[in-house]
């Protein structure tokens, strides 16, 4: 009696023991007492009658991620492709998870399928090509609908890859070369452009750059050509200003010496003719001066007759 004693007491134990549930976070426990529900077991320290209520079914909070394997789908222009999709989803409901349906993720899988197929086939290629964004926003609401009854939330769906037929593949990559080639010949055209407009740029400079300099250089000449006329019309009005100083000094001179009225004509003229220098071709002289000039004339005529005469 002894060794079954203590053998049921270590059952009791064991079942005690067995009965003390501790619920983690993020984690739930449903519970059923004699096969039906219970309740449900949030995170803390839980104890359940031993033989009568039992675990039914262990649950994680936690969001979650399904990856779905490629789905052949049409399009609006009977093109097949294959499309494989994400799932994000989150239990938020433990008892409708556990009795809502019986395989939930093969449920969700098959309803991302179907619901996939309706909205790719009212799509063209190009627009499937190009509308993800699209698709995965009426995917989303469309599965979270319908696994609400489910306690399951739909937080997000991405199409991981569109997979097209091969002869499209092979179209498409050829229309990207023919694109990525036209972009080079148009880049490479443009640059051509570019350059051709600077050189033009440069050489119209270039020109601009030598006209400057040239009409600054005819400046200069001339400017020099200025300065040398101005200087020899000041050196020669200060030569002529030094002969007619002379020449006054002179008549002042003989003046002061006594010389008669015709002396001072004589000298008169010489003064005109060194001032005339040979470059002038007309000079006024006075007219007391002319008669003078004229008596001198006929005085040396006549002695040139004599001269003759006496030969």
């Amino acid at each position: 009696m002894g060794i079954i004693g203590l053998i049921l007491v270590v059952l009791i134990v064991l079942i005690l023991i067995s009965c003390v549930k501790i619920v983690p976070q993020a984690k739930a426990l449903v519970v059923e007492r004699l096969g039906a529900f219970q309740g449900t077991w949030g995170v803390g320290l839980h104890f359940k009658l031993p033989i009568i209520d039992r675990i039914a079914r262990k649950v994680d909070l936690k969001e979650q991620v399904v990856d779905f394997a490629p789905q052949p789908v049409i399009t609006k222009d009977n093109v097949t492709m294959r499309i494989d999709t994400v799932v994000f989803y989150q239990i938020t409901d433990p008892k409708l998870f556990a009795y809502g349906v019986a395989n939930p993720i093969m449920a969700i899988e098959n309803l991302t399928a179907t619901t996939l197929r309706n909205i790719i086939g009212d799509l063209e290629l190009d627009q499937t090509l190009t509308s993800r964004e699209t698709i995965n926003t009426k995917m989303r609401a469309s599965l979270d609908v319908a696994t609400d009854p489910w306690g399951i939330k739909v937080n997000r769906v991405e199409l991981k890859n569109i997979i097209p037929p091969a002869a499209i593949q092979d179209a498409m990559e050829k229309q990207m070369k023919a694109e990525r080639e036209r972009r080079e010949a148009i880049l490479r055209a443009e640059g051509e452009k570019k350059s051709t407009i600077l050189v033009a740029e440069g050489h119209k400079e270039s020109l601009i750059l030598d006209a400057e300099a040239e009409k600054q250089s005819a400046i200069l000449r001339a400017e020099a050509e200025k300065e040398k006329r101005i200087r020899e019309a000041e050196g020669e009005a200060e030569a002529i200003l030094k002969v007619q100083q002379a020449t006054a000094d002179g008549i002042r001179f003989i003046k002061e010496a006594g010389a008669d009225q015709a002396v001072l004509t004589i000298k008169s003229l010489e003064a005109f003719e060194k001032a005339a220098d040979g470059k002038a071709t007309k000079i006024i002289i006075p007219s007391e001066i002319q008669g003078i000039a004229g008596l001198t004339k006929s005085l040396v005529e006549i002695g040139k007759d004599d001269g003759k005469k006496a030969e």
